[in-house]
């Protein structure tokens, strides 16, 4: 049998950065979330390394995903997360469950946990013109094709498209994969529900009507679907 999560985590920091300055376990272990998959993700904070690294391995039962920043460079991936607008780092700082502290990681928590009430800087209206056309052009896409194959990629691009639309304009960090529900969720419920029956509606029968309505719906306080005069780049 393997260790326990918190076990196994501070058996691999003990034995492979006995030296750091301090160690977090975040994921979903430390969310209540963890599956039969799930592995350990543990941040490390460890100033004699010269540049950040992350490694994954096996160890004491456990896949274990490793982030190791020294003293400085984590403040460059906080502020790297933040532009993308996908805090990863952030929110494993801002959740993890301390392992190890020779005093550093209340001050790392509290920037963390600062940037993610902050949210990502607004979209330019330049942006939101740019990200309106895609997003018009991605459902003329989806409307007009006839090929149930194309039509599932097509999906996949309006799904990731919507959700960082009405994200974005309302000032709230974005997400990739399983956390794209996630990040809706925890924002708006509500359309988080309308998101996911619109798509499997469409996965599951072919309905393409509420995905239309649904990306509509996101446009309209924004000027709705655009073409007509969108342009970059004209002098």
């Amino acid at each position: 049998m393997r260790l326990n999560a918190i076990e196994a985590a501070n058996q691999f920091i003990e034995f492979c950065f006995p030296s750091c300055q301090a160690a977090l376990l975040a994921g979903s272990v430390v969310r209540g979330e963890a599956t039969n998959t799930s592995d350990l993700d543990i941040v490390v904070f460890d100033d004699s390394i010269s540049s950040a690294y992350r490694e994954s391995l096996f160890e004491h039962g456990w896949a274990i995903e490793v982030f190791v920043h020294n003293l400085q460079s984590y403040s460059d991936f906080f502020e790297s997360d933040c532009i993308r607008a996908r805090p990863s780092l952030p929110r494993m700082v801002s959740e993890g469950l301390v392992l190890k502290d020779l005093g550093i990681i209340d001050a790392i928590k509290c920037e963390a946990k600062q940037l993610l009430e902050n949210g990502p800087d607004r979209w330019s209206l330049d942006t939101i013109a740019m990200k309106r056309y895609m997003l018009s052009d991605a459902l003329d896409d989806f409307v007009g094709s006839s090929k149930e194959d194309e039509d599932l990629f097509i999906a996949n691009t309006l799904a990731d498209a919507i959700h960082e639309f009405f994200l974005r304009t309302h000032g709230q960090w974005i997400g990739t994969s399983k956390w794209i529900v996630r990040a809706l969720k925890q924002y708006d419920e509500v359309f988080a529900n309308e998101f996911v029956n619109a798509f499997t509606a469409f996965y599951r029968a072919g309905n393409k009507s509420e995905v239309v309505k649904l990306t509509d719906k996101v446009l309209e306080p924004f000027g709705g679907r655009l073409f007509h005069g969108f342009s970059i780049g004209k002098n």
